[in-house]
């Protein structure tokens, strides 16, 4: 979708301005223009390797039809029925349910669940899961949400290294609430730009999975289900990772804090009562 390319470039160019403002606040114009550089790398590296990077941090194993012969072949019915190349599947030995969707696009696409999800519902709550997983795949969601994960954690590192060695004013004299300014500044900055992509995108995904998968109630008992049992299981790798919690199915973050301020979901119950609405159209 033309829509999607835009929004993703947009959200580059974006990263790649932030790097040069963190940079120019740590190095003057040597480290604005060292940061440009890096950025720009990043961006490049975020494009071809995030999907990589993202189911390494969640430890992802790779199944088929004969290490996981019913997930697999649920993933490759509900793909035909998108008309979608068959995506990589993926097992995440994690109790707490979840499942996410990745990839540069999908003839290079790879759907992830945990076990824990597979244990919780029932084949047919599985199936709209992943069905609205497919859908994320379909709408070209899968590139702006993996590379805004990878980039969230890269700017954070680089707002972290600003605290550490401070900014500098425009006579290259050490200014170091500004580093700390630019490191309160730039995590939040990532986390609203997940927001804006997230919020609309699970709404798209839950009806385009609900046609995918023929049934709107299937999804929305499975929603019900994640969102009761998710809020008291821990996600290690979200938590070590919260830049990714965007990505998932429901959100996968323990406890509150700062974390709390950067939902990227909509409210379970507002999804699923457009669910049951479309269910009965």
């Amino acid at each position: 979708m033309l829509g999607n390319w835009v929004k993703t470039s947009l959200l580059m160019a974006a990263i790649v301005a932030l790097f040069g403002a963190i940079g120019a606040m740590v190095g003057g114009q040597t480290g604005m223009l060292l940061a440009l550089l890096f950025g720009g790398a990043m961006n490049v590296f975020a494009y071809w390797y995030s999907d990589k990077m993202v189911l390494k941090m969640y430890q992802a194993r790779e199944v088929d039809e004969v290490s996981a012969p019913q997930f697999y072949g649920m993933v490759r019915e509900l793909a035909q029925r998108a008309e979608l190349p068959m995506p990589k599947v993926y097992l995440i030995d994690e109790a707490q349910p979840n499942a996410f969707a990745t990839g540069r696009n999908p003839d290079n696409a790879a759907v992830a669940a945990t076990t824990g999800i597979l244990q919780l519902l029932s084949a047919r709550e599985i199936r709209g899961v992943m069905a609205h997983e497919l859908a994320h795949v379909r709408h070209r969601d899968i590139l702006i949400s993996t590379i805004s994960a990878t980039m969230a954690g890269a700017i954070s590192a680089l707002a972290n290294f600003a605290m550490f060695f401070g900014g500098r004013d425009s006579e290259g004299r050490s200014n170091p609430v500004a580093g700390i300014l630019m490191a309160l500044l730039a995590p939040l900055a990532a986390s609203l730009i997940q927001m804006a992509i997230s919020r609309a995108r699970e709404f798209e995904a839950d009806r385009g999975g609900a046609e995918i998968s023929g049934d709107a109630n299937a999804l929305a008992d499975a929603l019900t289900k994640i969102d009761a049992y998710a809020r008291g299981i821990h996600l290690a790798p979200a938590d070590a990772h919260p830049e990714t919690a965007q990505m998932m199915i429901i959100n996968p973050l323990s406890g509150g804090g700062i974390k709390g301020l950067f939902s990227t979901h909509p409210a379970t119950e507002e999804r699923v009562a457009r669910l049951r609405a479309l269910a009965r159209t």
